[in-house]
């Protein structure tokens, strides 16, 4: 044993050097590209769902929950339900990047988008920073229609990486600019763009802009021919005149940063996330089934964003909500795959956020949570009454389904009025009434689940290729194999002119990048 350990240690230079170089795009000799034969069993779509931050224990809090419902809230007597992603787990990913054992989203979602390891912080670019081609845009260069649906900013780390190329994630109006086809060396890679971050689609003149220059990306847009939503009532006069499918492309951007959590989320303002994946789908397959141009296969990458969000403030309203809306949605696609069986589906989350435990799990305490911290926290900050402490008992406790707060908890709430961990500390009095623990408000290096769905008859093939544990660069080279794709192609692609578009960041900075908990705010 002792000299093993040794042995063990004797390598660690050699790994260090193996865990920070960049995993080649294609992996020789692994099972998934031993046998590429592309196209198999007649699938021509694909569907691939992120549930941002999800980890085992926010499935286990979702299915409790309700179970806890359907069995009139008898948490003494609890019964076995299932909810929409539970019957289709099939194996484990790894999560870490090149420089991490803890992956931030922009690293993973190079790894599961592109098949390559990367830093923390990086957008689609190996570890030199050299564009490496996404699964999406290879399904374009192919003559696939392709999507990205979310509700983050549109421009957030998880859809930039299948449609942007950047050392830095928070490089977003690069990324709007290229998710959009205004300045991305191809052009434009995506027929559907549906999440939030309408402010990097805005000159600077707007006053809700985040931009720093001129530029109307939204005008642009629309002088391109997209159809443009930037609200429910044109989202929902755009699904009116289009029978449930809008023409592509289109770009439908409902808040200024992200979209409200599930929670607070005002149906009249903002459609949901199942809302919009419906459109999504039937919009690709109308465009898909009746182009003239051959174009008869589509990608899309949807992601329940929130759910990392949630984590992060170790809100466990939020976070239930979130999961919840990603389990209906899970159902949906396993039923839309039902009626076009030429179309299969993977779902992975990136990593998972918060560390969740239910070490004395009681749903009752969830029942009432009408808004999250998010809406509390404004709430909470802008009350000009003389009665702060009876505002907090009768109003925003009850809001968020605390009943039992103590005097402590009163006193602590009210001191981190306006601070950054507000939601924490009122998110620690609700997870203590609902016996539920937060490790960390950060990411964890915990693998993920893997879910997976195709129709009847190629179901079982699926499940035999994909049971697995697998390393997160490795999913999408089944994409590859069942599309019959090749990603090195976009690659070729995208530096065949060169890299100079491709925006460079200093050593030093990367290496002070590196030194920063990069996981800790919505990442």
């Amino acid at each position: 044993m002792y000299s093993g350990l040794v042995a063990a240690l004797s390598a660690l230079p050699a790994l260090q050097l193996a865990f920070a170089s960049s995993s080649p795009q294609h992996h020789e000799g692994h099972p998934l590209n031993s046998d590429h034969q592309g196209g198999r069993q007649g699938t021509k779509n694909f569907i691939y769902i992120v549930p941002d931050g999800y980890g085992q224990a926010s499935q286990t809090l979702a299915r409790d929950y309700v179970g806890f419902l359907r069995n009139g809230g008898d948490a003494q007597h609890p019964i076995s339900v299932e909810i929409g992603a539970d019957d289709l787990v099939i194996g484990t990913v790894k999560t870490y990047a090149s420089d991490n054992l803890i992956t931030d989203s922009a690293a993973s979602a190079t790894a599961f988008g592109c098949g390559v390891k990367t830093f923390n912080g990086a957008i689609a670019v190996d570890d030199d920073g050299s564009p490496v081609g996404s699964i999406l845009e290879t399904a374009r260069l192919a003559g696939f229609k392709t999507g990205l649906v979310v509700t983050s900013r549109i421009t957030h780390a998880t859809p930039a990486c299948y449609a942007a190329h950047v050392p830095d994630r928070d490089m977003e109006s690069i990324i709007a600019e290229q998710e959009l086809g205004y300045s991305h060396p191809l052009g434009s890679v995506v027929d559907i763009l549906v999440g939030g971050g309408r402010c990097y689609f805005q000159p600077q003149s707007n006053e809700n802009s985040c931009r720093e220059d001129d530029i109307d990306l939204l005008q642009w847009a629309e002088d391109e021919g997209w159809t443009v939503m930037t609200d429910r009532a044109s989202f929902d006069q755009v699904l009116a005149e289009s029978d449930v499918a809008p023409a592509l492309p289109y770009l439908g951007l409902f808040a200024d940063s992200h979209m409200s959590y599930e929670l607070d989320r005002d149906p009249a303002e903002q459609p949901s996330l199942l809302e919009t994946t419906k459109a999504a789908l039937g919009s690709l397959k109308k465009a898909t089934e009746s182009s003239e141009h051959g174009e008869r296969c589509y990608f899309i990458m949807i992601e329940a964003s929130r759910i990392d969000h949630a984590g992060h403030a170790n809100d466990v309203a939020g976070h239930l909500h979130e999961t919840l809306m990603y389990n209906d949605v899970m159902q949906y696609v396993q039923e839309w795959i039902d009626s076009n069986p030429d179309t299969q589906m993977l779902s992975a989350a990136d990593h998972e956020c918060g560390g969740l435990t239910l070490t004395g799990f009681d749903p009752y305490g969830l029942i009432n949570s009408q808004n999250t911290p998010d809406v509390l926290g404004d709430m909470f900050e802008d009350y000009s009454g003389d009665d702060l402490a009876g505002y907090l008992r009768n109003t925003i406790f009850p809001l968020y389904g605390i009943t039992n707060a103590t005097e402590a908890d009163v006193a602590e709430v009210i001191a981190m009025r306006g601070d950054s961990d507000w939601s924490k500390v009122i998110g620690a009095v609700l997870a203590r009434e609902v016996g539920v623990n937060w490790s960390t408000g950060s990411h964890t290096a915990a693998d993920v689940t893997l879910h997976g769905y195709a129709a009847e008859g190629k179901i079982d093939s699926l499940k035999a290729r994909m049971s697995n544990n697998w390393d997160n660069t490795e999913l999408p080279l089944y994409i590859e194999e069942v599309l019959g794709l090749e990603m090195d192609d976009a690659t070729t692609a995208l530096r065949a002119n060169g890299t100079e578009w491709v925006p460079t960041m200093p050593v030093e900075e990367r290496r002070r990048r590196r030194g920063l908990d990069l996981h800790a705010h919505h990442h």
